[in-house]
């Protein structure tokens, strides 16, 4: 692979740092804290999962949005609002979310400070623009990072728009991240490459099919392996 420089877009949540895993631990405490008499833990998780994604459609992205589908499971199942006393304790399990505490994933740093001597980076991430800023300070990386851009969804619309606004050739320009939803397909869709760097944390909705024989899309194990590539 040509070492020429590139233009390197990066997603955020769960490629340079944990997001979905923090989610998944609130839900397991918010499943303890139910212990629901009569349903087992797979359905209450299955109407979590389900009332988090009617709600990502008409809302976002977000753990303003998640604490809400939290807070309308407890009503649904308690078939009663719920009370200041049971909403608090929704926000004391989701704390770490609401707090927007950044996990960064293993060599992200040195790998971007590395790449960014050769390359041009930018970070293109979907979800609450306040939201996703404060991680995205919180996280310290932004200094990579020619250009930070927060949309509300990726689309290979998206990827079409960005690469017409700052001049990008399609050919010279990689999308890197771990959602075949949201990072992979739709770039490739728009004419770019991709390098898709798989998260066993990847939230359900942002799962879909890659197509294997595409040579255009880099398949690695861990963010590090960048530096072997890039």
């Amino acid at each position: 692979m040509t070492r020429s420089r590139q233009v390197l877009i990066f997603d955020a949540d769960d490629t340079l740092w944990e997001n979905n895993l923090l989610y998944e631990r609130v839900i397991e405490d918010f499943l303890d804290w139910l212990a629901h008499p009569t349903l087992d833990r797979a359905e209450l998780r299955t109407m979590v999962e389900d009332v988090d994604a009617a709600n990502a459609v008409a809302h976002g992205y977000g753990s303003r949005v998640f604490l809400r589908s939290l807070g309308q499971c407890l009503e649904r199942l308690r078939a009663r609002p719920a009370t200041v006393a049971e909403q608090g304790q929704i926000e004391e399990l989701a704390a770490a979310l609401v707090e927007h505490k950044v996990e960064l994933l293993p060599g992200v740093a040195e790998t971007l400070d590395d790449l960014a001597r050769r390359h041009d980076l930018r970070l293109l991430t979907k979800g609450d623009p306040e939201e996703q800023q404060r991680k995205i300070d919180a996280s310290n990386l932004a200094h990579h990072f020619q250009g930070v851009h927060i949309v509300p969804e990726k689309r290979a619309d998206t990827y079409r728009q960005l690469a017409a606004e700052h001049a990008l050739m399609p050919s010279a320009t990689w999308m890197i991240g771990n959602s075949p939803k949201s990072d992979i397909n739709p770039a490739r869709a728009a004419g770019m490459n991709a390098v898709f760097i798989p998260n066993p944390h990847t939230w359900a909705l942002e799962h879909d099919d890659v197509d294997p024989t595409d040579a255009q899309v880099l398949r690695l194990r861990a963010f590090p392996d960048l530096r072997t590539h890039f």
